[in-house]
């Protein structure tokens, strides 16, 4: 979840139940700043779901906020980290027969000025958003079909 209040101030949580059958004291990508989670109150915020591992190896987030800060849309900065994931999934048992991830992350992503954005690495997903007004749902971009 991420917001803008009147002001312009960003805020940003996320929340994770972990990797299944997980090491004893496994930390996820949640708690590592820049990597499940990230905000920079001048630029923007951003939010994963999905397999932490492979965020926690490419400190997603922190690259969705700096792409924005180069003047990337929050969609085309979620999509930048979903590659950078794609690119750096080297582990075989990660791998599908096509030599894909066989798991998916997704992003969502926020500015100052309240653009959004979010995509996964697989199509399907969607954002909840809310505009102080009416709630609706948005359709996530993605890398690859399912």
């Amino acid at each position: 979840c991420s917001a803008v209040d009147q002001k312009g101030n960003i805020s940003c949580v996320t929340t994770t139940s972990g990797l299944a059958f997980k090491m004893a004291g496994r930390v996820g990508d949640s708690a590592i700043i820049g990597d499940g989670l990230y905000v920079d109150n001048a630029v923007g915020s951003a939010g994963s779901t999905g397999r932490g591992e492979a965020n926690l190896l490419n400190c997603s987030c922190i690259m969705v906020v700096e792409s924005m800060r180069q003047g990337k849309s929050p969609e085309q900065a979620c999509l930048d980290a979903c590659k950078r994931i794609v690119d750096n999934n080297k582990m075989r048992y990660l791998q599908d027969d096509e030599g894909r991830p066989n798991f998916n992350v997704n992003f969502y992503a926020l500015t100052r000025k309240g653009e959004y954005g979010g995509a996964g690495i697989f199509a399907g997903e969607q954002l909840a958003l809310h505009d102080g007004k009416q709630a609706r749902l948005h359709p996530c971009a993605y890398l690859y079909k399912k």
